[in-house]
This record gives structure tokens, C-alpha cells and sequence, in this order.
């Protein structure tokens, strides 16, 4: 079990975003959970079933897509060391 399989696209904020990279093209697409329930009947489905129902949109391509939530917070490098 995984997080996508524990959570619904339902329970999210219409605003959240998702980022979904083909695993063949590696093409990348940013989504709202808004815009994904706007699709159709979407709501009750998984995250991961939503991920294994996404394709690529990149001409003759057609891909899996992966899902993942992007981190809004602000990257920081590692400043310890080995004293």
C-alpha cells in the first residue's frame, strides 16, 4: 500500500495540484484535482486508479502516466557534515 492508494481524489482541495510525467515520452503536465472531477465521474476513484487511467496527450505517444504531488515548500540543501 501506498499513499494514492489510501486517498481519494474527492477528499483533496479543488485547488491541488498534481504532476503526471509520461513514463515513456517523459512528457510533463500539471493538473488540478478540480480539473480531474470537471472529466466526469472521477470523484470516487483512488489515486492510484486515477494514475493507471492516465495517458499521454503528446502526439502518437500515449504512455502511462505517473502520478505526484509536487511540494510547495522551498528546497533546502543538506548544511551539516561528519564532525
Amino acid at each position: 500500500m501506498n499513499w494514492k492508494s489510501q486517498v481519494q481524489l474527492r477528499d483533496l482541495d479543488h485547488a491541488a495540484r498534481f504532476e503526471l510525467t509520461c513514463r515513456r515520452c517523459g512528457t510533463v503536465r500539471f493538473v488540478t484535482a478540480g480539473e480531474l472531477l470537471a472529466l466526469g465521474d472521477f470523484g470516487h476513484l483512488w489515486l492510484d486508479e486515477v494514475e493507471r487511467r492516465a495517458r499521454c496527450r503528446q502526439r502518437g505517444c500515449g504512455g502511462v502516466m505517473r502520478l505526484a504531488m509536487p511540494h510547495a515548500g522551498e528546497a533546502k540543501g543538506f548544511v551539516g557534515g561528519i564532525a
